[in-house]
């Protein structure tokens, strides 16, 4: 099974871009426009990878990232905190709750897919799991 990836951003453009880039190298990419729809998503089909903006309505990136967190069962996913939120506090907030990278934006499409492989290339196979069967 592909390499799956969710990609949580408001913004459309930065959703195509990373989706498209991403698809281009054969993983499989899912979207959600919030944290909500996120742990939705996550509790449809639990992704390999995270990609999870900051500032978004409804439940934002560090709200989401606290709930997964909390979760015995997602607390391990790894999650790409990609966001404009680059003041040394957000930065430290994002490792305090567990990210595995924190990229601020503006972010260059190849720094983000190298960052996503070196990820990929230390995880154990794809986890392919379906949260409602755990």
């Amino acid at each position: 099974m592909a390499y799956s990836v969710l990609v949580v951003d408001d913004h459309p453009p930065t959703v195509q871009l990373i989706k498209s880039a991403l698809e281009a190298r054969s993983l499989q990419v899912r979207t959600a426009e919030n944290g909500a729809e996120a742990l939705l998503a996550i509790n449809d089909e639990v992704p390999d990878l995270i990609i999870l903006d900051v500032i978004m309505p409804i439940l934002d990136g560090f709200q989401t990232l606290h709930v997964l967190q909390q979760s015995e069962q997602f607390k391990d996913i790894p999650v790409i905190m990609l966001t404009a939120r680059a003041s040394d506090r957000d930065v430290a907030h994002g490792w305090r709750w567990g990210v595995t990278s924190y990229m601020t934006k503006p972010f260059s499409i190849e720094n983000l897919l190298a960052l996503v492989q070196r990820i990929r290339d230390s995880s154990p196979q794809p986890a392919t799991r379906d949260a409602k069967s755990e």
